[in-house]
């Protein structure tokens, strides 16, 4: 029997190959449009954004980096994404766990909710804002009332940044932990472990990787986030600048060197973000694909 289920087997595969080889020549207009793309529109600017940064020398690069506005920026910047960051991943976590191991009513509007953000402009949702807690918004009154500033503050620019980012770690999580299903749950329950040893060593685990993608993702957008936090900053300057608002500022004012030093820092701190994804495939790369594929 194992010599007819072999050759049936045989020929599905070759066919399956065959439909899905393309020539030499396609194959190679293909790559040589995909470099051309990437080349194009990813490494000239980054290579420009380097250039432009360094081009009256290194003194002058560490000059507008040592402004004060500049590093009061970069601390803003890094002050968002560390409360930002945490808060998304334990909506993200819960969100992705009450989605894919339960079910109940409202599932699906919950789970368009996640993706709103996705759809609606950043500027749109920095607006919803200022009229929640402007001040003619529908709590500003209140707020101000209680000596409580949202707006043209920090509470304002983590909330925009929040709303912005919290579908990534959620839109992770999701499809993975659909695709692992209950089983090593209710296998860890009927031997005796309670709902929080469950989660954190057999439910965690199973998605750290995906996990940590999406913290990656959702860190690398709250300091590049630019429209959200526009609207509700303010601009001032020192202040409530995050490092691409005052990118926009040293621009406006013609300080090339100042805009493009701290957009380096923003490619800077995206390319970290890309080779510390790049070296965890490469070195976990079998263990990241079982767990994908649990």
């Amino acid at each position: 029997m194992a010599d007819p289920e072999i050759k049936s087997y045989e020929p599905h595969h070759e066919s399956q190959s065959a439909a899905v080889t393309e020539s030499r020549p396609v194959r190679l207009l293909l790559m040589a449009v995909a470099f051309a793309f990437l080349a194009i529109f990813l490494l000239l600017p980054l290579i420009i954004v380097f250039h432009e940064a360094l081009a009256k020398g290194l003194s002058a690069y560490t000059e507008a980096l040592s402004n004060p506005d500049t590093r009061s920026a970069i601390r803003l910047t890094l002050l968002v994404a560390a409360i930002a960051v945490p808060l998304n991943v334990v909506f993200g976590i819960s969100a992705a766990w009450a989605i894919a191991k339960f079910e109940f009513k409202g599932k699906a509007f919950l789970t368009t909710l996640i993706d709103l953000p996705f759809s609606v402009s950043p500027v749109i949702s920095g607006l919803v804002y200022v009229l929640l807690f402007g001040a003619q918004g529908l709590l500003g009154g209140w707020l101000k009332e209680h000596g409580i500033q949202i707006l043209f503050a920090v509470p304002g620019i983590v909330l925009a940044t929040v709303f912005v980012t919290f579908p990534f770690v959620a839109r992770e999580l999701i499809p993975l932990m659909q695709e692992q299903g209950n089983g090593d749950e209710e296998a860890a329950l009927s031997l005796g472990a309670n709902g929080w040893q469950t989660f954190w060593y057999v439910t965690l685990p199973n998605v750290k990787w995906g996990l940590l993608y999406g913290v990656l993702l959702c860190n690398a957008r709250s300091m590049g986030e630019f429209g959200a936090v526009s609207v509700v900053s303010g601009h001032i300057r020192g202040l409530t600048n995050t490092m691409p608002l005052h990118v926009e500022i040293l621009y406006n004012e013609y300080n090339a060197v100042g805009a493009f030093a701290v957009a380096s820092l923003l490619a800077g701190l995206a390319l970290v973000t890309l080779v510390l994804k790049t070296l965890l495939e490469m070195r976990y790369g079998a263990e990241i694909a079982a767990t994908r594929g649990h």
